[in-house]
């Protein structure tokens, strides 16, 4: 069994290698990692991928700490067009764009700024867009307890548009209905209207 320091020893000595592995994907594709537009992109993109998979060491727990309120208010709450970006899994590339995200209090709120800090803890990770927005309709609905929660994500991906399908400009939309967003139609409506009126 690994202590969390080994752990921690074993993430940092696999951070320090990355440039070189990098160097080598450079030399795999036919690029000379000496060049002198390449000399430091073996540190930029291992930079670049520490902060795009960030979200691994979130721990949502203390993201949401005490930023939970008892608040007699049972009517929806919106959080709309917030932006994302995120790592295809099985491409790497980036897919983006944006994120609503409502509930329905049942006597405790959490801090609007936890909202967007939540679609970032799980976006910056190697994601289908599928599970991020399960992950975070069920964190809310864990950490809350709601009367119901709903996810909208609508996000282009590269991997569709660069490779593959080649299909540009045809964004995914998905969605998570939980509670009374799945079973009360009327509540459903009012949500994808209120997101719908731009």
């Amino acid at each position: 069994m690994t202590t969390s320091s080994e752990a921690e020893i074993t993430r940092a000595d696999r951070l320090m290698r990355l440039p070189d592995l990098i160097k080598d994907l450079l030399l795999s594709v036919g690029e000379d990692p000496n060049r002198e537009g390449l000399l430091k992109t073996p540190q930029r993109v291992a930079k670049s991928l520490q902060e795009l998979t960030a979200g691994y060491q979130v721990d949502v727990d203390q993201l949401i700490n005490e930023a939970l309120f008892e608040v007699p208010y049972s009517e929806m709450v919106l959080v709309r067009d917030i932006g994302f970006y995120s790592l295809c899994e099985h491409h790497l590339l980036p897919f983006f764009g944006q994120c609503h995200v409502a509930y329905i209090p049942d006597g405790r709120v959490v801090g609007l700024s936890k909202i967007p800090r939540i679609v970032e803890a799980f976006s910056r990770r190697l994601q289908v867009q599928e599970r991020l927005t399960s992950q975070i309709a069920e964190v809310l609905l864990k950490k809350v307890k709601p009367l119901g929660v709903a996810v909208v994500m609508e996000a282009r991906h590269l991997c569709m548009e660069m490779r593959g399908a080649q299909s540009k400009n045809s964004p995914t939309v998905t969605s998570a209905m939980v509670g009374v967003f799945r079973s009360d139609p009327r509540t459903r409506e009012e949500f994808l209207g209120f997101i719908n009126s731009k």
